[in-house]
């Protein structure tokens, strides 16, 4: 009796499964290998800019989004907002944003970018001790709790720091410095893209 058939039909089916235990463990280590091309959750947090969409945001209204971990603050000023930038600034601890951080074109009594000054972008994260300050746009005896002097902007519940509405910090208070501003630019009239400065720096 002739076994050559048999033998066909093992090798056969030998070479099939071998192929196919091979193939998976190809794709196995082709899987993380492919995935190893995209930036990591860190390098993402390390500066990838983000993009954020404010077609939507009304006058007196801010928006939150993350960059490198961090929540960002856009928000749109009213024109009394405006008006109260210079009628604060003798209550500022540095009115001229000499000792913080911002990019150069947000270095003025907006801190913002000139031709969209009613938008500000700041890192929403105190200068003290890195808590998240709570936006109070309200003045006079809604706002009572802070002060007769207070004409709207951000206050940090942890430690008591104010800040105005261009996040400039009141003299007195635990934070040392104005809040952070990130670079960026306008991408066109309803997007903003943090992280970058872009051309028109």
């Amino acid at each position: 009796m002739s076994t050559d058939g048999i033998n066909e039909g093992r090798r056969r089916f030998w070479i099939g499964a071998t192929s196919a235990v091979g193939a998976v463990g190809a794709v196995g280590v082709a899987v993380p290998f492919v995935k190893s091309w995209n930036p990591s959750a860190k390098a993402k947090n390390a500066g990838a800019p983000v993009v954020a969409d404010i077609s939507k945001l009304e006058p007196g209204q801010k928006i939150t989004v993350e960059w490198r971990g961090k929540p960002v603050w856009i928000l749109r000023r009213t024109p009394e907002a405006m008006a109260s930038l210079k009628e604060v600034e003798p209550l500022l601890r540095d009115v001229a944003s000499d000792e913080s951080v911002q990019p150069e074109y947000a270095k003025n009594e907006a801190r913002s970018r000139a031709d969209r000054s009613e938008i500000i972008v700041l890192v929403g994260l105190c200068t003290h001790l890195g808590c998240s300050p709570l936006y109070r746009p309200e003045v006079g005896a809604a706002a009572a709790d802070l002060g007769s002097d207070w004409k709207g902007g951000f206050f940090c519940p942890c430690h008591g720091s104010k800040f105005d509405f261009s996040g400039r910090v009141y003299q007195s208070v635990p934070a040392p410095t104005n809040l952070d501003v990130p670079p960026y630019y306008f991408m066109s009239d309803t997007l903003i893209k943090i992280g970058e400065d872009g051309e028109a720096a």
